[in-house]
C-alpha cells in the first residue's frame, strides 16, 4: 500500500506539473513562429533558489523559469514551496496567522510580456497557504496594450469565456464574484484606471478541500488552453514602431501596480523569498514619457 501524500504536497506537485505544461506550450509557440527566421527560438532557463535558514525563515525555496524569445520578450513561470514564521508586522494581514504564525505556502506565478504590442500581456497565479486554517487563491488577468481596439476586446472575450466556463462548472456565483474581485484588485488608484481587461481573482477559498483543489487545477488548465490560442492568432500580425512605443508606456502600469499594490510581491518579500524570482514580473523594457 503506497504512502498517503499530504494535501500540501499534492498541491505542490500540481503546481510543478502545471509549470512544466505551460513552459512546454510556450516553447512550442517559439518554435512555430515564422516571423523572425534569423533569431533562435526561445527556451526556458531554470534557476533554483533556497531561503536562508533562520529563526524567522525556516526552510523551502523554489524554481524560477525565465525565457527571452522571439514571441515572448520576457516570460517567467515560478513555483515555490516555503515554510516558516510570519514576521510580527505581517501577521495581521494573513487570515488565521495572528494566533498561528507558522505557515506553509506553495504556488505558481506567471507573467508574460510579449514582443509584439498586438499580443496581450498576461498574468496567472494560483497558490495554497496553510496557517491555523488553509485555503486556495489565485486567478488570471489579461492586459492588452491597446485595450480599446476591437482585437483587444476579442481577445478579452475569449479569455473571459474560458474562465467563466471553468467557474460555472463549480458554482454559478463564482464568475461574477471572482471577475469583480479581479477588477477591484487590479486597479491603479493613483491613476484611477484598471491595469487591463480583467479576468478572475479569488482568495481564501476554503469551502471543501477536494473541490477547491479541483477548481484551482481547472483554472490552471483553462489558462493553459486559452492563452496560447490568443498568442498564436496575434503573433504574426505586423506592428509599427509607434505601437511599440505605446506598448512600453502601457508596461509602466504593470510596474506601478506590482511595486505599489501587488500582494504576491509583498508576501514574497515579507517571507524571505528570492528577490529575483519575485521581481521577474517586471518587463524587460519600459518607458515613462
Amino acid at each position: 500500500m503506497g504512502k498517503k501524500i499530504s494535501r500540501t504536497h499534492q498541491a505542490a506537485a500540481w503546481f510543478r506539473e502545471l509549470r512544466d505544461s505551460i513552459c512546454a506550450a510556450f516553447e512550442a509557440i517559439e518554435r512555430d513562429y515564422e516571423g523572425d527566421s534569423k533569431a533562435q527560438p526561445g527556451a526556458f532557463k531554470y534557476r533554483e533558489w533556497h531561503r536562508p535558514v533562520s529563526a524567522q525563515f525556516d526552510s523551502g525555496g523554489g524554481v524560477s523559469a525565465v525565457m527571452h524569445g522571439r514571441v515572448f520578450e520576457k516570460v517567467g513561470v515560478n513555483i515555490s514551496n516555503v515554510e516558516g514564521e510570519f514576521s510580527p508586522s505581517f501577521l495581521q494581514e494573513i487570515p488565521g496567522a495572528a494566533d498561528h504564525p507558522h505557515f506553509w505556502a506553495t504556488g505558481i506565478s506567471l507573467v508574460a510580456h510579449m514582443r509584439s504590442p498586438l499580443v496581450p500581456a498576461v498574468h496567472m497565479n494560483t497558490r495554497y497557504i496553510t496557517t491555523a486554517t488553509s485555503w486556495f487563491g489565485g486567478g488570471a488577468d489579461i492586459t492588452p496594450m491597446f485595450p480599446d481596439s476591437l482585437e483587444a476586446k476579442e481577445d478579452a472575450a475569449t479569455f473571459h469565456a474560458a474562465l467563466k466556463k471553468t467557474c460555472d462548472d463549480y458554482h454559478p456565483d463564482y464568475y461574477p464574484r471572482f471577475s469583480q474581485c479581479c477588477d477591484d484588485y487590479f486597479y491603479l488608484k493613483h491613476r484611477d484606471e484598471h491595469r487591463g481587461l480583467g479576468g478572475i481573482f479569488y482568495d481564501n477559498l476554503e469551502e471543501d478541500w477536494p473541490t477547491d483543489f479541483a477548481f484551482t487545477q481547472d483554472v490552471g488548465r483553462a489558462f493553459l488552453d486559452v492563452y496560447p490560442r490568443i498568442v498564436r492568432r496575434r503573433m504574426a500580425t505586423p506592428w509599427s514602431d509607434h505601437q511599440r512605443q505605446q506598448q512600453l508606456i502601457r508596461r509602466g502600469r504593470y510596474v506601478e501596480f506590482n511595486l505599489l499594490y501587488d500582494r504576491g510581491t509583498r508576501f514574497g518579500l515579507m517571507t524571505g523569498g528570492d528577490v529575483e524570482a519575485i521581481l521577474m514580473s517586471l518587463p524587460p523594457e519600459v518607458r515613462w514619457p
